[in-house]
């Protein structure tokens, strides 16, 4: 049985000095593949350095937190790093407006975003899309750019009615660390309900663990929560969840 963490921050400061091992005992679990996403123009050649792992699949974007750092400079090396690595994707991206200050800040967010989208279309490019409390927003952008590529919603945290609006958008929903909590009501029911051809699973280390970093090994205990929810066998939901991974990565 294996396993793909499709977000996972491995050049993050929290990671590297350890990396080698994080990455055995994600192996150990069964955690084979790697899908690893920038966060602002600063990590851009971190990630690069990982791309030459064959294990890991790079992508190159600028989170919503860091929208007010997405200039002309900034695009320029996002474009530049994705005609250097053909098979990265365009990430992290996307919106976040729980941590939006004002109306200004989500404007920001989503000329950023649309940019992203823009860009990836042009260059047939799935997308990592970070999306709290702005579901109707990422729709709305998807569909005003004629975005057609598809790609992962990831860290899921709505409703059942957004996920399967974004499904129909051409997103997989990723599963995440977020079931860890019990109370993660609106996750849970999403995992449990959501059509198996529809969701893929993710740690987003070395984060959403409290007082504790994340890891890629976390992967394993993700998807026993998933299966059990579901009611199937651990290797059925595995077999199934890299089923729809490689779809995205073909």
């Amino acid at each position: 049985m294996t396993l793909t963490d499709t977000h996972c921050h491995l050049a993050d400061k929290l990671l590297t000095a350890a990396l080698p091992d994080i990455i055995r005992q994600a192996q150990a679990q069964g955690v084979c593949r790697f899908i690893v996403p920038s966060a602002n123009s600063g990590d851009f050649a971190a990630v690069a350095r990982l791309a030459a792992l064959p294990q890991v699949y790079p992508a190159f974007g600028i989170h919503p937190w860091f929208a007010d750092t997405a200039d002309e400079t900034a695009f320029d090396m996002l474009a530049a790093q994705l005609e250097r690595y053909p098979q990265a994707w365009v990430g992290e991206t996307g919106l976040d407006f729980l941590h939006a200050a004002d109306e200004a800040a989500k404007a920001v967010q989503q000329a950023v975003f649309r940019r992203h989208l823009d860009l990836a279309q042009q260059l047939g490019r799935r997308v990592i899309a970070h999306n709290v409390k702005s579901s109707a927003a990422l729709a709305a952008a998807v569909k005003h750019c004629g975005f057609t590529q598809g790609g992962i919603v990831h860290a899921f945290s709505g409703s059942l009615e957004e996920a399967r609006i974004l499904v129909r958008l051409g997103f997989k929903i990723g599963i995440g660390s977020l079931l860890l909590n019990p109370n993660a009501k609106k996750a849970r029911e999403a995992a449990q309900k959501l059509d198996l051809q529809d969701i893929v699973l993710e740690t987003d280390s070395p984060f959403m663990l409290k007082n504790q970093i994340n890891t890629p090994a976390n992967l394993y205990r993700i998807a026993e929560t998933v299966a059990a929810l579901r009611g199937i066998p651990l290797a059925e939901l595995a077999a199934a969840t890299e089923r729809n991974v490689d779809i995205l990565l073909s």
